[in-house]
């Protein structure tokens, strides 16, 4: 039967008594308008001599002065081409294709570029290109006005030549002396620059990943015999057993939602089952049909239960939740067999063992020990004994690559005293940041956009990176210094392809640079060294610290491990859990807050406000606000690294605590840790009562597996709403107070959202953001409603109470609705992205007072931005609440200092948008600008459009399928079917907008 669980955004909205959610409901705009400022106080009205006709007069002759100054553009003169490249052509975008590989994020992208400028990011396909929300919003750190200029010394900017004199000079003192030469750098997966390192002689590589995957990395050399990692294809599991390992997220390098959700969609009357083990509610347990709670330490017990009933067959009988949970999850596990997959997060050698040694036992179809990962190489053991090096005085020269150690290293002023006894010390960095304030010489390098590169992100599968827009400041790439340094004359772009020529590619270098990327044939298969004996390796494990009170560090969404953190589209991007911006915080479960007299307070306009509290772990302490989180197991808390940066950053984007002091011995769980409440209040700007539709119908539809493929109706799981006419009770899509027009002539757009594949990621917010010129507002007006997102993503909790529950445990009718109101300690989560619906009977057009809004032939409800006067009565109509009002001007503007406010940043904007002024109404245009370029395109070639061609920017950006665009009136294309899909429903479809946006219902395989 359909689901009938009640859903909420906050826990706020289950008060019933809330005047606050009651206000939000009610009234579209939190704040007054602010009428005293210009009318004055009522005595100096009642005192005025001003006549009613008399104002009219003044009223009727400045709105219509205003009028026709809102008609007068500005005028900004544009400079034609002298002499006009061959191969551009004005107006019309070129894609590259290239590759991202930071570190941190790895991806294969193709780079929108308008008249020379980088201006949007998408995924490449063709070469299996995954974005998430950094690698969408990277195109903006291009155009960061503080990245590092040109080489730095200690006093001051200097030339490339006395770099490469002075440098050359250390190099050469440091092999004469017998002293080290180290290359500390991130996971780079480039062969071509392994060879360029190992050019300058004997070089200690270090590899250094700032958010380790260390006891992964250890544990596969230990087991197979080379530094890497397994590769993982979830579409090929049917079970998937994870213990902490959040790989929606930023797990083992990422990358790994399009094969998740290609087994999360019901096929054939199968999908995958996902069993999560954790303590954070992360974005990979929020999209589990089965979460268990537990805290850090107790991920190790889990783990170690399912290695010894799996491969040993020995189980323990003992009670209780754990042991029942790992019961459940080892019965699934065989009857899977081999389409099972486990695979843990825990940083620790030993219980990555126990992960790798199930998958062999049971010969696990999605773990792929041949096609191994490069994305993540960092060595801790090699970390820690180059830091005790430099500090022993025998590093000569510390060469350091894409790593900003001073900031991330837990035990940083270990390293930075270290730095003092390194003879010669060099940063190659792009951004001004904190190690590059400290070395010896910091060299500007260019941004991946500007650079050559070869990443080799799988084995046997290349991707070649190619330079988009010339250098922007005197960089030069690491590459290139590495080549000069070991006497080569040698240009990198030389170098690379002569590596290309060895490796023997089946594709010319032409042809592998248009697709970025290229593949060879491996024939080699991983095999277990021999001699290699589990148990023996599991008599040095460490049993785990068991806290009270124990701290589980991770990575959010949107900043990932800090180096983007000067990026104001990722600030702004709320949290896809906590629907938080601009911060981080301590996250907390509700039981253990309410021990500690913990709480968030949501004041009038919506914003939320929350305790401080002292977090100590060792020697390290930290003032962190309080976030009461759902899902937090007891016991434990979480923190997200990446914030708290200060150097080279804007004054806004210096948010947050620096959580990296915390990360003792690389290890993202600590024990032993205790909070204290301290004074003060923090103010978060967090989106979560943000235009809340609770309570307004059909939102989030929902199934069980079982249900869906037993139900000989579709209404059993997908009713259709009913409305009385005349009298009857007849389905709302039948009732319609409007005359139809024939929609069948030409194009009809639609957007199809499936809820099943939909893992709340967030990289179709950023992708709209880049395509669309949305300005970011900054904390202060996120927190008063303000924030201009076209696209939100709502997260929805429910509780555990269901009809279904009630009735097959007798409760009662009040008890059943109690429990349904009672926020769950381990809540069932659901993601629904909303944008305007463009609504084929849309109440926004009725009451436009200048008809600036109005519908097109196609299906898209049009905004024209010169005709809006800012009644904002649409905004007040539309029952989505998804347009959003222009209070100020966000570019030029010195009071929003963000990409608009400067002319570099301005370097992104997409010149085919508009940039809306202040008092304009804006919202989703379902990218018209991309539909009428691709109808333009066919029409130009001579064709007809394809199929599946139609794409906006959302759906190009979304790397699990949920988004689905195009033409209904194609009975051939993708939109079509699922439009007429029996999962298929509209939003609130019982106030007969007739949107144009579809959803999927969501089926959860809880029943397996």
């Amino acid at each position: 039967m359909a689901s009938n669980k009640k859903y909420w955004k906050s826990v706020e909205e289950l008060n019933e008594n809330s005047s606050i959610v009651d206000t939000l409901k009610k009234n579209e705009f939190v704040e007054e308008l602010p009428t005293d400022e210009f009318l004055g106080d009522k005595e100096s009205l009642d005192n005025s001599s001003t006549t009613r006709r008399d104002f009219l007069k003044y009223v009727g002759f400045t709105t219509a002065a205003a009028s026709l100054a809102a008609c007068e553009g500005p005028v900004k003169k544009a400079i034609p081409y002298v002499v006009k490249p061959n191969e551009l052509i004005p107006g019309v975008a070129d894609y590259y294709a290239t590759a991202i590989a930071d570190g941190h994020d790895f991806a294969n992208v193709l780079v929108k570029v308008r008249e020379g400028r980088p201006i949007k990011i998408e995924p490449n396909k063709d070469a299996s290109g995954e974005t998430n929300a950094r690698v969408q919003a990277s195109v903006l750190s291009l155009y960061d006005g503080l990245r590092l200029k040109g080489p730095k010394g200690k006093d001051g900017y200097i030339s490339w030549n006395e770099v490469d004199a002075e440098v050359g000079k250390k190099i050469a003192a440091a092999k004469a002396s017998g002293k080290q030469i180290a290359f500390l750098s991130s996971s780079d997966a480039s062969p071509s620059t392994a060879n360029l390192v190992a050019s300058l002689g004997e070089v200690n590589h270090v590899v250094y990943d700032a958010v380790s995957e260390s006891g992964a990395v250890d544990a596969y050399e230990t087991m197979y015999g080379t530094r890497t990692l397994p590769s993982y294809d979830f579409s090929k599991a049917e079970v998937i057993v994870s213990v902490g390992a959040d790989f929606l997220g930023d797990w083992q390098g990422g990358g790994y939602e399009g094969g998740y959700a290609k087994g999360r969609v019901p096929k054939n009357g199968k999908m995958s089952h996902h069993i999560q083990f954790e303590s954070n509610l992360t974005l990979t347990g929020a999209n589990a049909d089965k979460r268990i709670k537990v805290k850090p330490s107790e991920q190790y017990l889990a783990m170690t239960k399912l290695y010894q009933a799996v491969v040993n067959g020995v189980s323990t009988r003992e009670a209780g939740p754990l042991q029942d949970a790992v019961q459940n999850a080892v019965s699934k596990i065989k009857a899977a067999g081999s389409k099972a997959v486990v695979v843990s997060g825990v940083n620790d050698k030993h219980i990555q063992l126990l992960a790798l040694a199930i998958n062999n036992a049971i010969q696990s179809a999605a773990m792929d020990v041949s096609i191994t990962n490069n994305t993540k190489k960092g060595n801790d053991t090699a970390v820690a004994q180059l830091i005790a090096d430099m500090n022993a005085g025998k590093v000569g020269v510390l060469l350091i690559n894409n790593a900003n150690p001073v900031y991330t290293l837990p035990n940083s002023k270990e390293f930075v005293d270290g730095l003092a006894k390194v003879d010669a010390s060099v940063a190659f960095t792009m951004a001004d940041n904190e190690t590059a304030n400290v070395v010896d010489f910091a060299l500007a390098t260019p941004h991946y956009l500007e650079s050559w590169g070869m990443v080799e992100m799988k084995k046997g599968q290349y991707s070649l990176m190619q330079p988009t827009i010339q250098p922007l400041f005197d960089s030069r790439q690491v590459q290139d210094s590495l080549l000069k340094w070991s006497g080569s004359t040698q240009s990198y772009y030389e170098n690379l392809k002569e590596t290309f020529a060895t490796l023997g590619a089946s594709t010319s270098w032409n042809q592998a640079l248009h697709d970025g990327s290229f593949a060879l044939e491996v024939t080699e298969t991983a095999s277990i060294v021999e001699g290699f004996d589990l148990n023996t390796e599991l008599k040095s494990a460490k049993k785990p610290n068991v806290g009270e009170l124990e701290l589980q560090l991770y990575t959010k969404t949107g900043l990932g491990d800090g180096q983007q953190a000067n990026n104001p589209w990722l600030q702004e991007l709320p949290d896809p859990i906590t629907r938080t911006t601009w911060d981080n915080y301590l996250t907390v479960s509700k039981a253990d807050a309410d021990a500690l007299g913990l709480e968030n307070v949501y004041v009038a306009d919506g914003a939320m406000n929350g305790d401080y509290v002292e977090l100590k772990s060792g020697n390290v302490s930290l003032k962190v606000p309080v976030l009461v989180q759902p899902g937090q197991a007891e016991g434990s808390v979480g923190l997200a690294l990446g914030y708290g940066r200060t150097t080279g950053m804007k004054s806004a984007m210096q948010t947050g605590v620096n959580a990296y002091p915390l990360y003792n011995d690389f290890n993202t769980t600590q024990t032993g840790v205790t909070i204290t409440k301290v004074s003060g209040t923090h103010k978060f700007a967090c989106t979560q009562l943000h235009n809340t539709m609770m309570g307004r119908g059909d939102i989030i539809k929902e199934t069980t597996l079982g249900v869906f493929n037993t139900a000989t109706d579709p209404e059993v799981y997908n009713p259709v709403p009913k409305v009385s006419l005349k009298h009857q009770e007849v389905d709302a899509t039948t009732v319609d107070l409007w005359d139809e027009f024939d929609r069948s002539v030409g194009h009809h757009f639609n957007l199809s959202i499936d809820l099943n594949s939909c893992t709340g990621c967030g990289a179709c917010v950023i992708a709209c953001h880049a395509e669309n010129n949305v300005p970011v507002v900054g904390k202060a007006e996120v927190r008063k409603s303000r924030d201009m997102h076209w696209l939100r993503i709502d997260r929805y909790y429910s509780s555990d109470m269901t009809e279904e529950y009630a009735h097959d445990n007798n409760v009662g009718g009040k008890e059943k609705y109690q429990k349904m109101e009672e926020p769950s300690a381990n809540p069932t989560v659901a993601f629904q992205p909303i944008m305007c619906q463009h609504c084929n009977h849309a109440p926004c057009e009725t009451v436009c007072p200048v008809a600036a809004t109005s519908h097109g032939r196609q299906g898209q409800n049009h905004m024209a931005y010169n005709r809006c006067v800012g009644t904002r009565y649409c905004a007040n109509n539309c029952p989505y609440k998804v347009r959003r009002f222009n209070w100020f001007d966000y570019s030029n503007n010195s009071e929003f200092d963000f990409n608009m406010n400067d002319d570099l940043g301005k370097m992104v904007l997409n010149p085919d948008v508009t940039v809306r002024s202040r008092g304009v109404m804006e919202k989703c245009s379902m990218c018209i600008q991309m539909t009428q370029a691709t109808i333009l395109k066919a029409k130009k070639e001579g064709r007809p459009v394809g199929d599946n061609e139609f794409e906006v920017a959302c759906s190009n950006a979304c790397s699990t399928g949920a988004m689905v665009f195009g033409d209904i009136n194609n009975e051939n294309s993708d939109i079509y079917k699922l439009k007429n899909d029996k999962r298929s429903y509209h939003l609130l479809e019982h106030i007969g907008t007739q949107p144009n946006v579809v959803y999927q219902v969501k089926v959860r395989n809880t029943e397996a």
